[in-house]
């Protein structure tokens, strides 16, 4: 029994450093610029940011924030989604992503609320463990207001990412 009971304790102890180091980070902050095309003919630039709490080398939690401005008019996103990356080379990483959350469009004397949906991905190429760039993240924005879909706007956008 105490021959058991020592080799399920070293197993336990020799496990321990395995299982504390990560292949994956822990979290992703991304910071960039942001190109949006609104239906059905206007096209303004912006930021966009997000962070991802990644759960596992695959699957992460993303928080995603943008504003697009022109000609005084303004429209900002508030989403959250799942995050699904391939993590399997250490130059790239691509990811898709469903978000799911609220626009807030103004100008012209007006402001207009909708339920927003970004469906998309992009591809990151890793500069080191701890920073890469976002050289493409394009994403299909699909919005809901007064009974109305839009289902032709779009946004891509280009940055630097924090790895944490």
């Amino acid at each position: 029994m105490r021959t058991v009971l020592a080799v399920l304790v070293l197993a336990i102890l020799f496990s321990l450093p395995a299982s504390a180091q990560q292949d994956y980070p822990k979290a992703d902050l991304f910071g960039g610029y942001q190109f949006t095309h609104v239906s059905p003919d206007i096209n303004a630039n912006g930021w966009n940011a997000s962070i991802t709490g990644n759960v596992s080398s695959w699957f992460g939690l993303t928080a995603d924030v943008s504003g697009a401005y022109k000609n005084g008019g303004r429209l900002h996103t508030v989403m959250v989604g799942p995050t699904f990356s391939l993590r399997k080379s250490d130059k790239v990483t691509p990811f898709a992503h469903v978000l799911l959350g609220g626009a807030f469009g103004s100008g012209n004397g007006g402001s207009e609320n909708a339920f927003a949906t970004a469906v998309g991905g992009g591809l990151d190429v890793n500069v080191n463990q701890h920073v890469a760039i976002r050289m493409i993240q394009a994403d299909w924005l699909i919005f809901r207001n007064h009974g109305i879909t839009d289902k032709e706007s779009a946004r891509v956008s280009a940055g630097i990412v924090f790895r944490f």
